[in-house]
């Protein structure tokens, strides 16, 4: 394991926790969301699975990165088949579009060494 690893994968998980409980509380409850309305909901879809996707992709897990994105596609499947069912949000296909934009971006900034 490099030395970076373990910080990366220290952020990855952070990140994969504080993402899977802002997703399923209601959106109102989130402080401060008003300050991100510049943002277009699904800016902020494929903002938050780049951030994601480049910390799995950096913490150099022994799995293939078509494996890791998978999960990480994954994750977001799964919090949209939460929102089908949550009283307070909605399942959307073009927040998993978005999703998917994300992590292809990191898989591409990855692959040409830019980060």
């Amino acid at each position: 394991m490099r030395k970076w690893d373990k910080f990366f994968r220290i952020l990855f998980f952070m990140s994969i926790l504080t993402i899977g409980y802002l997703s399923i509380i209601p959106a109102y409850k989130i402080p401060n969301i008003a300050a991100l309305n510049f943002l277009s909901d699904k800016l902020l879809h494929a903002l938050i699975f780049f951030n994601i996707s480049i910390l799995g992709l950096l913490s150099n897990y022994k799995l293939s990165k078509l494996m890791l994105l998978t999960l990480i596609f994954s994750f977001g499947l799964i919090i949209e088949i939460i929102h089908f069912y949550h009283p307070y949000r909605y399942f959307e296909f073009a927040d998993l579009m978005a999703n998917l934009s994300g992590i292809f971006l990191a898989l591409f900034i990855y692959k040409k060494k830019i980060a």
